[in-house]
């Protein structure tokens, strides 16, 4: 277990703008910083990082957190593993109990494949640096493909023996069972026993945009034609091979710098263009491109060039998954090596400085590209020009026309031309296919809202009353009225010593349904009059409970500034300096105020049903009219919407 005192030193170091912007791509607004959201595909930037508050929200999705939960559900990790990659990261020393063997097995259950694939790459990294066979073969062959120790290490790769069960042997002893090594891809049973999978072969860790081992990727080193030349770790928890980019985690921080992301087909090629100083690259492993894949190029850059071989397979390869990254946006173009060249040769044979000028000098756009393609493919044959037509007009059809209607309209002129078509007649083509994909996304939809959805039945959810329709209202009021306190508690108030102590006085704990709400409302306030001070805001951001922390990262997002141009227009102003607090303050406290006044108007409504005696009704009734007058004073004071469930339950 990870002491208090450790977590507590790694939130104070952790600075969010740092940690997301090794995975995103920043731009300063204001105060804040904005940028495409990493956990849902967007084109326009709805992801807001508060650097004040050490919180993100994204208002497209509604993910939100502290800088902790950032890690834990970009990388998939647990909490104490973000607290560990946190530490790490800023090389903080965590002071951490001593772990029964039972906890130390709950641990490796949890972590499995995650604890085991470090094991791996350190033992084949170990094997190939210090072992006669590693240095006699595996060493042997990266030496032969010109690789540095620097590049060897950077990259962690490896080298596993051509014995049997040397690995799974080594493992077995260091505690990892046979079902998690078969789970793992790493061992196989055959015939009740087991052997390595990659024996005989040099070793590709596979890493995450934090640097975690996923997976690997194994080439061997001898000719056998009935074994594959590259074999790859199975998809499990850990691995998806659609989710991963080859050569991100070392390469991230050139690309976001650069803003320009390379995409080569294999691992070596990554490696050896790493080696020769170009560092923005990352490979798709051989396969075409995915939405997942895009998201993670996305989160550095929207500028994505594709260099593939000049050979045939090369030019194939290089037009699958484009048309993907066309409709979200990238700014796509693609780079013919020369004939027999990949970049791993061209790199080493002519350096990075000529790499760069011939990759700048002859890059082309996916349309003049495909066109160029098809037109030495096509020739004179109608039937393939034909064909040749409605694939460059799927593929004009994919850019967003909204946001990119000259390019469209550039790249329908010069296909037009070039296709020698009549370009009115490519034009509506283009727009038929338009068309189609958003008629079969309509259907996708209507199909989707046909099938039937239990969780959207009228039934209460639990801790709802089933009579109540407006609950939900209720509980933004009193979540609402904790922001207050969180944000403003410690602002003075007229008549008061501070915004808390006026809450204080006037919301009674009973007030509050939500059990989360009032059990941090007296939490608060215990606070508050323990210390003689308000809890600071990161109390409550980086609070120990789970449910606690999501709600405040949500809750206590900054809010937009009113635009300029909604000022022009609409004469809508943002209120400014003191008046932000005292309005939000006011309004607030509003709602219950008003919720005190008609629960005591309820209560009196009952006394007189039952009360006999004349005098004491007057009494009731000159108490209720007054009530009404407080009641519609708040109203016209501050508007009806937000106090509707409350009236006359």
């Amino acid at each position: 277990m990870i002491s208090p005192a450790s977590i507590q030193e790694v939130m104070n170091r952790a600075d969010i703008v740092d940690v997301v912007g090794q995975f995103v791509r920043l731009k300063k607004r204001g105060t804040n910083y904005i940028a495409n959201c990493p956990f849902h595909n967007e084109k326009t930037p709805s992801f807001n990082v508060s650097p004040a508050k050490g919180i993100y929200k994204c208002f497209g999705c509604g993910k939100a957190g502290n800088v902790v939960t950032f890690v834990q559900e970009h990388e998939k990790l647990t909490y104490p593993e973000a607290i560990h990659w946190l530490a790490d990261h800023y090389k903080i020393k965590l002071e951490e109990t001593e772990r029964t063997p039972e906890q130390q097995q709950k641990q490796l259950a949890e972590e499995g494949l995650r604890i085991l694939n470090e094991f791996a790459a350190n033992w084949f990294h170990d094997t190939l640096l210090n072992t006669e066979e590693g240095q006699l073969i595996g060493m042997s062959y990266f030496k032969q493909r010109g690789f540095r120790k620097d590049i060897i290490e950077r990259f962690r790769l490896g080298y596993n023996p051509e014995r049997n069960e040397a690995f799974y042997n080594a493992a077995i002893k260091k505690g990892y069972t046979a079902e998690i090594l078969e789970r793992s891809g790493l061992a196989k049973n055959r015939n009740g026993m087991y052997h390595d999978v990659y024996r005989g072969r040099v070793i590709f860790p596979i890493q995450s945009m934090t640097g975690r081992i996923l997976g690997f990727g194994a080439r061997i080193l001898k000719s056998n034609e009935k074994a594959p030349k590259y074999i790859n770790s199975p998809e499990n928890e850990l691995y998806v091979k659609s989710k991963v980019l080859y050569g991100m985690y070392q390469s991230r921080q050139a690309i976001g710098k650069q803003d320009e992301c390379l995409l080569v087909e294999g691992y070596t090629d990554v490696i050896s263009l790493h080696q020769g100083g170009v560092e923005n690259v990352v490979s798709s492993s051989g396969t075409s491109l995915t939405e997942d894949q895009l998201r993670l190029i996305g989160q550095l850059t929207r500028n994505l060039t594709i260099l593939y071989d000049g050979d045939p397979a090369g030019i194939k390869a290089a037009l699958r998954g484009l048309d993907m990254a066309l409709s979200q946006s990238f700014n796509v173009q693609l780079v013919l090596l020369p004939e027999g060249e990949d970049p791993d040769s061209y790199v080493q044979k002519s350096g990075a400085a000529k790499f760069h000028e011939y990759i700048k000098s002859h890059k082309q756009d996916v349309i003049s590209f495909r066109l160029e393609v098809g037109l030495n493919e096509a020739g004179t044959d109608p039937v393939k020009r034909s064909k040749l037509v409605n694939e460059i007009a799927e593929s004009i059809s994919r850019i967003n026309k909204a946001e990119d209607f000259s390019l469209q309209a550039h790249y329908s002129r010069e296909a037009a031309r070039k296709l020698n078509v009549d370009e009115a007649g490519l034009i509506n083509l283009i727009n038929k296919h338009i068309r189609e994909r958003i008629e079969n996304e309509q259907k996708h939809l209507r199909k989707e809202e046909a099938l039937p959805k239990p969780e959207l039945l009228d039934l209460p959810q639990e801790g709802e009353p089933s009579h109540d329709k407006n609950v939900n209202a209720e509980e933004q009021q009193e979540w609402q009225l904790l922001r207050v306190l969180i944000e403003h508690g410690h602002q003075p108030y007229e008549g008061y010593e501070s915004v808390a102590k006026m809450v204080e006085e006037q919301v009674e704990t009973n007030l509050l349904e939500d059990p989360l709400v009032n059990k941090l409302f007296v939490e608060y306030m215990d606070h508050y009059n323990r210390f003689g001070a308000t809890p600071e805001l990161h109390y409550f951001i980086n609070h120990p409970d789970q449910a606690t922390r999501d709600k405040m990262a949500s809750l206590l997002h900054p809010r937009p500034d009113i635009s300029h141009k909604w000022s022009e227009k609409y004469g809508i102003e943002s209120l400014a300096g003191t008046m932000i607090y005292i309005n939000d303050v006011d309004s607030t406290l509003a709602y219950f105020k008003l919720k005190k006044i008609l629960l005591i108007q309820n209560q009196l409504t009952t006394k007189l049903s039952f009360e006999k005696d004349p005098i004491a009704q007057g009494v009731y009734q000159q108490r209720f009219l007054e009530l009404r007058q407080m009641e519609r004073e708040i109203l016209k004071r501050h508007g009806t919407v937000v106090f509707k469930s409350y009236r006359h339950k």
